[in-house]
């Protein structure tokens, strides 16, 4: 089987060349048939601001790594250009990164939503998930994986694969906040990534290490990204935001913890404070 050359390039650099001769090469090792992203799609357009911001729409390897704080011949960089080259957002020739039309869309504040949402369908695996999934919640990881390698993708490579992808959909508003459903937002639905400044610039860093950036939690990316969208104490949080928000959170640890055949179901909602003329309801 073969994968498409950015893929094996970025993962081989990113996981450490495997010592073995030509022949066991051969005998050994499985590529992917199906075309996906190994860095999540947020960072692909942390990259692709960064081509906006510093130069206008187009630059060099060099440059562009150099803003990122990394290394233009390493693998996270790399990974990363690959993700933003098959998300749709740039162009690649000779070492010149273009932004696409809807790279540069994506960076608009005005366009920017749409355009995320349809960055999200431009990996091969992304639209066989949504083809498979779209209109359901998404099913528990282990589920998510066996789909994910019956599409293509090699077994070693699958829960990377997955990982990139729920943090994807999550980032570009797949993930219904109220019914969990994995589908696509309207023109108006907002990427997920108002996260206070410093979180971004915290994300524009080096990232790419595929756990989450989870600060040190070792919990599934798709909660973590999820915690982020808490807001600070002194923005305050409404009820009926707060209720869909824990109905979602309670849904994918359900998703992740539970097997399918005995699911744990939690019934999630506001209770007023108990007076004499008043009930929770």
């Amino acid at each position: 089987m073969v994968e498409q050359t950015a893929n094996a390039t970025a993962g081989q650099t990113e996981a450490g060349p495997e010592v073995e001769t030509k022949a066991d090469a051969t005998a050994k090792r499985i590529y992917s048939e199906v075309g996906f992203p190994y860095i999540d799609l947020e960072q692909a357009l942390t990259l692709a601001q960064a081509i906006n911001e510093h130069a206008g729409g187009s630059c060099h390897d060099k440059e562009l790594a150099a803003w990122l704080n990394q290394s233009s011949d390493g693998g996270t960089y790399k990974a990363r250009r690959s993700a933003a080259r098959m998300f749709g957002l740039i162009d690649i020739q000779a070492g010149t990164l273009t932004l696409t039309a809807l790279g540069r869309d994506a960076c608009d504040r005005v366009k920017g939503r749409a355009a995320v949402a349809a960055a999200f369908l431009n990996p091969e695996l992304y639209r066989i998930l949504y083809d498979d999934l779209g209109g359901h919640a998404l099913p528990p990881p282990p589920a998510i994986e066996r789909r994910i390698e019956q599409a293509g993708v090699s077994p070693k490579q699958k829960e990377r694969a997955r990982q990139a992808f729920q943090k994807s959909a999550i980032f570009a508003g797949y993930i219904d906040q109220t019914t969990g459903r994995f589908v696509r937002p309207g023109n108006g639905a907002q990427p997920q990534n108002d996260q206070p400044d410093e979180s971004k610039d915290k994300n524009k860093g080096g990232g790419g290490s595929g756990d989450g950036g989870s600060d040190g939690l070792m919990l599934d990316p798709l909660l973590i990204e999820l915690l982020r969208k808490v807001p600070k104490k002194d923005e305050g949080w409404d009820a009926a935001k707060r209720v869909r928000w824990f109905r979602t959170f309670a849904m994918n640890v359900s998703q992740i913890y539970d097997d399918d055949d005995n699911p744990v179901e939690l019934d999630i909602k506001v209770s007023r404070t108990p007076t004499d003329d008043s009930q929770p309801k």
